[in-house]
């Protein structure tokens, strides 16, 4: 049960918070979110599943509803908050204007941060090698010779660093610099350790040190994800003692599956075993120990055994060529499964490449020791350690990949997802990658078993108005005890907005179409001021671009990809503020996190439903499996994505509770199809005009 102090507790806030906004609206919608959310979390509705996922339109607040919903019990019962988010900007929205707001009006005491990864953070004895490097042994830390100038600009960082100017993140940098130099000196998990005494002064170090003294946690999907995969509780605080906010929840499936996935080339890694051979043997003669001779032989065995492994498994597809004559030069394995020959290489790849996993790290822990006591220069370490580092990363990716390959699949669940694909370049290549199809039960296991509490929100998680579809993408179900909650935008839509279909004389699979689109973009911007034409692909867009050409005014059409995002946006807004008419071509990426609001926007044309053709290997392994079960995947997964994804489209026309304006679908099977009708019963209560 939740109890009687906190609620009376929230309630305070909520009224404080009120007070001090002169634009606030109480909302029920939001009340109810804050409710339901610490209801849930304090186990009042399941004690084993505290789990609540919430979908909350745009203007009900969702921000402000899951702090109140979280921190005051958080604190109470001695937790902490983790939010993470997919975007830059919500983060900058929680670290710099949401928390510092609550924290000023709860009266509740509570630390707060941003947790970066580690390459955001400057390696001070990496930085340090590279000004100081003189002779040819640490040139050779540089992936190119340096210039004087990149000399010169990593000596200002040095001076900023130690005279306090810069803090050591690549964020707070006055002046960017560029990303390959900033890849030679920032902080790696395999060459930078605690116990070197040039790294007591790390700002990475000194961050995570702070970030043991928070209360809430700021993260993005990613470093989630990584903290996850290590078993939780060794970037962030351990699952048990904290309560998870993962707002921008619809992006949870694609993350995990991505984190979960692995690939490595045959004579790519190849190559780079030849590198890690040299290296043991320099190791072996280098350190005055005996420790060292045992692991490095073993290692350079398993190295010739991996590099003898490979190249059959190479040369199994050279001999094969007709298995990539296809447009994408792929080889997909149907149904996961691989020829028997293939499956006994992978078995031995797998096996061969954790036994090299193993002895590779009792090789880093003698020389770790060696520089611990002393018995290797400063200025080599570095260099070492940071050439052992790159070793043990792709050892470590060689052999998830090939454990993965060679994996029996369980008769319960989707099979992997597996694949190669040909590179071709100076040396022909192969690309050899798995992927889990379905991630709902490494979810399970990760995060939904050991967390104290999750709250799961999003604008957009329901598919044709239910929650069945993302509820199966992470492994969650309608009747396990978690909580589904659907809060409606608080916006007047009938009133304000109007969702029109005009009559088209094609179908969006006829040649004609694009040139039937073309028409009528250019009559719908007619007398409009500010418009957003959303297309379903590039090809689309480019087509129209040019159909369009000498119709539309050049200074007034911005369209995606000619010049930078922001600067589209910027100059649109330009455009609107100074009274003049302003048009936006894009594709998918501008149906979300696009915010328009006012008179910013108020002509939303989508040129198409957007059914997504199964290109990768994943999602046609995914449709297979389907099939193989009797399934449908169009009505499984087709339609459902394309429903969260037009709802996604058309929230950009309301963003404030005053915006009004016409979404227009030039896209007739919302009519003539069956699955229309879902479709359109999904959007938000527009006003209806079908032609």
């Amino acid at each position: 049960m939740l109890p009687d102090n906190i609620k009376s507790q929230i309630r305070t806030i909520y009224k404080e918070i009120a007070a001090s906004m002169p634009q606030f609206r109480s909302r029920r919608e939001q009340n109810y979110m804050v409710a339901e959310i610490s209801k849930t979390l304090a186990g009042e509705y399941d004690k084993d599943r505290r789990i609540i996922v919430v979908e909350a339109g745009t203007g009900i607040g969702k921000s402000l509803s899951y702090i109140l919903g979280t921190i005051p019990l958080a604190v109470a019962s001695k937790k902490k908050v983790c939010i993470a988010t997919a975007t830059v900007a919500l983060q900058e929205q929680l670290l710099h204007k949401d928390l510092p707001h609550f924290l000023q009006q709860s009266g509740i005491e509570f630390k707060f941060g941003l947790v970066k990864g580690r390459q955001r953070y400057v390696c001070l004895a990496k930085l340090e090698a590279m000004i100081g490097a003189q002779d040819s042994s640490q040139i050779a830390m540089w992936q190119t010779k340096p210039d004087q100038s990149q000399i010169n600009e990593l000596q200002k960082l040095h001076q900023d660093f130690h005279q306090k100017r810069w803090n050591g993140e690549i964020d707070t940098l006055k002046h960017p610099i560029p990303d390959f130099l900033w890849q030679q000196i920032c902080c790696d998990k395999h060459s930078c350790h605690r116990q070197v005494s040039a790294h007591h002064n790390c700002p990475f170090h000194k961050a995570r040190e702070d970030v043991d003294t928070w209360d809430v946690l700021i993260v993005n999907h990613s470093l989630l994800f990584a903290d996850l995969e290590l078993g939780g509780g060794v970037i962030l605080p351990e699952p048990e003692d904290m309560f998870y906010v993962i707002d921008e929840a619809h992006h949870l499936p694609i993350v995990a599956r991505d984190f979960s996935s692995a690939q490595a080339t045959l004579r790519g890694a190849c190559d780079w075993l030849e590198k890690a051979s040299k290296t043991c043997s320099k190791l072996q003669n280098q350190l005055k120990t005996t420790h060292i001779i045992a692991p490095v032989q073993a290692m350079l065995d398993y190295t010739t055994e991996l590099t003898n492994l490979l190249t059959q498994v190479a040369h199994f597809c050279d001999t094969q060529p007709q298995l990539f004559a296809n447009p994408e030069s792929r080889l997909r394995f149907e149904h996961g499964q691989l020829p028997q020959s293939l499956l006994i290489q992978a078995e031995n790849l797998a096996t061969a490449s954790g036994s090299a996993v193993k002895q590779f790290n009792k090789v880093v822990s003698v020389l770790n020791e060696a520089i611990k006591d002393g018995e290797v220069p400063k200025h080599q370490s570095e260099g070492l350690l940071s050439e052992t580092g790159f070793i043990l990363q792709r050892l470590d990716n060689l052999h998830k990949l090939w454990k993965m390959m060679a994996k029996e699949d369980s008769k319960k669940g989707a099979p992997m997802a597996r694949w190669a694909e040909l590179i071709t370049g100076k040396q022909q290549d192969y690309l050899f990658c798995s992927s889990p199809i379905e991630v709902g039960f490494m979810l399970e296991s990760m995060l939904w078993q050991k967390a104290a509490g999750v709250v799961l929100c999003s604008a957009t998680l329901r598919a044709l108005n239910n929650f069945n579809h993302f509820a199966h993408q992470v492994g969650l179900s309608m009747n396990d005890g978690s909580r589904f909650l659907a809060l409606q935008s608080p916006f007047d839509y009938e009133n304000n907005a109007t969702l029109f279909i005009p009559q088209m004389v094609n179908e969006p699979t006829d040649d004609n179409y694009t040139a039937e689109i073309a028409e009528h973009i250019v009559a719908l911007i007619d007398g409009e001021m500010a418009t957003l034409v959303l297309f379903a692909s590039y090809w689309q867009m480019d087509k129209v671009v040019e159909l369009v050409e000498g119709k539309i005014p050049k200074d007034q059409l911005f369209v995606q990809g000619a010049i930078p995002r922001q600067q589209i946006l910027e100059q649109h807004k330009k455009r609107c503020d100074d009274g003049l008419p302003s048009v936006i071509f894009g594709t998918g990426s501008f149906s979300e996190g696009l915010d328009l609001p006012g008179d910013y926007l108020t002509n939303l044309i989508i040129t198409k439903l957007p059914f997504a053709v199964p290109t990768s290997p994943v999602e046609q392994a995914h449709a297979e499996y389907l099939k193989v079960k009797g399934g449908n995947p169009f009505l499984q997964l087709t339609i459902p994505d394309a429903s969260r994804k037009l709802v996604q489209s058309c929230g950009r026309l309301l963003r404030k509770e005053q915006d009004y304006g016409r979404v227009t679908i030039l896209d007739r099977r919302l009519v003539t199809k069956r699955y229309g009708k879902s479709l359109i019963d999904a959007l938000p209560p527009f006003r209806r005009v079908i032609e």
